[in-house]
């Protein structure tokens, strides 16, 4: 369908088009509100991406935590020499 890609003059056709319709007055303003909101989608997903590493390390940081004294595990000690196995 789209074999030969855009070549110059489809790009000359789509300029003239877009000034044609908005007007050369427009188009500053169109393009400057582009920038702003892609400035504004830019620092939102470093945000997202910031949030996701700071709650990736404190759920490491709480997962390691020793814990405490009294809710700590004893290990079961095992005399080998008197253990009894059921046959």
């Amino acid at each position: 369908m789209f074999r030969g890609g855009l070549q110059g003059w489809h790009i000359l056709i789509i300029v003239a088009v877009v000034v044609l319709l908005f007007g050369s007055k427009r188009l500053p303003d169109a393009a400057r509100s582009l920038g702003r909101s892609l400035r504004i989608i830019k620092a939102e997903t470093k945000s997202l991406r910031e949030d996701d590493v700071d709650a990736k390390a404190e759920a490491q940081a709480t997962s390691r935590q020793p814990l405490p004294k009294d809710q700590a595990i004893e290990p079961e000690i095992v005399d080998p020499v008197h253990r009894v196995r059921d046959n």
